[in-house]
């Protein structure tokens, strides 16, 4: 096992994810504190990236990670943590490296193993390596960093500068399975064999009594609902809630799924006035996350009294949280910088159910491959991701009903054309926006004043790093033409081409 100390990075749960690919079981210390019998009992130690300064910050951990004897590998801030714990210098550099950047390898042996003398890696540092500290041998460089990456084969100490872990790092992967190769790990884990196991977690958990499920048709709470279903069968009450803030025809497409599935317990509940009316007027991000997440709670509070009522005796809330949810909302870590809070992370303190959330520690497409495995059909896992706050983080700024039938049109449009193209199963996550500016526009020699939709499509292997999707031509224009033509109220369309980082998927 190895074991990932947490400094803060968004991007530490793709270490270990990395790892995961390679086989080899990896678990994050959330936050960093680690035990002196939690260090003893791994193979290996990665101390993450994250946003602090070592010099003005005080990070206190563990000092036996050091003296334990197992081998180490220090990325980006962990580089920096290993180069200051040594006595070498951790400096501001006069031109911070962001992004791709050529890295020069010095000596392809151990660490670097195979690679190239100019490798491309993914930077996101402002503060460099003045000085490595005595002992450790520099084995790459780059543009603004002499000292890379450095290695101490005594120590057992491997460290970089740059992220291995994305994908931007060109052989990010081959760096990773040399550090296995040199800590002689066996490579002996797949997460298509963690089903039974889940579901032995959540008998555990639940024991005898019984959970509702809030189910919203995309892939996660649709894994997540048929592992608790496995692990517990009719005990488990799977509610949809129509916020109002659902795609055209969605709520009829879940029904119609959880029917064909096999569900015994699953109920669809019209909370749309309610929903529309606590979010009138509401402009700010955050609150319309949390307005909705507490909403989602009031709604099956209500739901469990009518079940208890029926002497059913519900105790837990069965969630589709994943990973990018709690990290994105800064949930592991108290170093980690909030990026946005998740609908269902945004949880009220008094809550009166217990949480269980089966796939909190897995990627979307680690949850698709234990979809395959529990014999899920591929129409239903393939779908795109669907946010939990639904169109409400797809129309910036306040949302009143005209400008959710807007949406739910052009939406409609954009991913029926996607899909008989083809082009909807090359693409991650594909959405319209709205953005609530009018611009002015000719049509029949009248002048307009109307709203503008964004489209939105992306690859993503995880959902950490995005890039924009490179739709033909001819695609975007049809779709442009449909949607100026069929959706009363739009007359501009324009294609989002921001990579993420610096953009987040959705909008809001």
């Amino acid at each position: 096992m190895i074991l990932i100390l947490n400094f803060g990075s968004q991007l530490t749960h793709l270490i270990a994810r990395r790892f995961r690919e390679l086989g080899v079981y990896s678990e994050i210390k959330l936050p960093y504190d680690v035990t002196d019998s939690e260090l003893d009992k791994c193979d290996a130690i990665v101390l993450s990236g994250g946003p602090n300064d070592v010099n003005a910050e005080s990070i206190t951990f563990n000092k036996y990670v050091f003296s334990c004897g197992k081998p180490i590998l220090g990325i980006c801030y962990g580089h920096q943590i290993i180069a200051h714990q040594f006595g070498g210098s951790v400096v501001s550099s006069d031109s911070s490296e962001y992004g791709e950047t050529k890295l020069v390898v010095l000596e392809k042996t151990g660490l670097f193993e195979g690679l190239n003398n100019d490798e491309i890696v993914w930077m996101n540092h402002g503060d460099t390596i003045g000085q490595p500290p005595v002992g450790f041998k520099t084995i790459g460089t780059s543009p603004d960093c002499k000292h890379a990456a450095f290695v101490n084969e005594e120590k057992n100490i491997y460290s970089v500068l740059f992220h291995p872990e994305v994908h931007h790092t060109k052989h990010g992967m081959e760096i990773f399975e040399n550090f296995i190769n040199l800590c002689d790990i066996k490579k002996d884990w797949k997460v298509e064999e963690q089903k039974d196991r889940l579901i032995d977690e959540i008998k555990t958990l639940v024991g005898e009594e019984s959970v509702v499920m809030g189910v919203s048709g995309g892939v996660d709470s649709l894994v997540g609902s048929f592992l608790i279903e496995r692990a517990i069968g009719k005990r488990v009450f799977c509610v949809y809630v129509d916020t109002g803030l659902m795609r055209k025809d969605e709520t009829q497409f879940v029904k119609e799924m959880y029917d064909e599935l096999g569900f015994d317990n699953f109920e669809v509940v019209d909370a749309s006035s309610l929903f529309l009316g606590k979010l009138k007027g509401v402009t700010d991000p955050e609150e319309k996350r949390k307005i909705i997440g507490h909403t989602f709670i009031e709604v099956f509070e209500k739901e469990v009294e009518k079940l208890k009522e029926q002497n059913f005796h519900i105790k837990f809330l069965g969630q589709g949280t994943i990973y990018p949810d709690r990290i994105e909302s800064a949930a592991p870590s108290k170093t980690a910088d909030k990026i946005k809070s998740h609908h269902n992370l945004t949880l009220p303190e008094k809550m009166s159910l217990k949480l269980v959330e089966p796939l909190s520690d897995l990627y979307k497409d680690e949850v698709r491959l234990l979809g395959k495995e529990l014999g899920i059909k591929k129409e239903f896992l393939d779908r795109h991701p669907f946010p939990g706050p639904g169109l409400a983080i797809r129309i910036l700024g306040d949302i009143d009903e005209e400008k959710l039938v807007i949406l739910r049109e052009a939406d409609d449009i954009f991913i029926s054309e996607l899909k008989s193209s083809g082009e909807y199963k090359n693409t991650w996550q594909a959405l319209a926006a709205l953005i609530p500016v009018k611009t002015v526009g000719v049509m029949g020699d009248h002048r307009t004043y109307e709203y503008m939709i964004a489209l939105r499509a992306v690859t993503s292997m995880d959902a950490m790093t995005a890039d924009w999707a490179k739709l033909p031509n001819d695609l975007l224009q049809r779709i442009s033409n449909r949607i100026i033509n069929e959706v009363k109220g739009v007359n501009r369309v324009v294609y989002d081409i921001t990579q993420k980082p610096p953009g987040t998927i959705e909008y809001e």
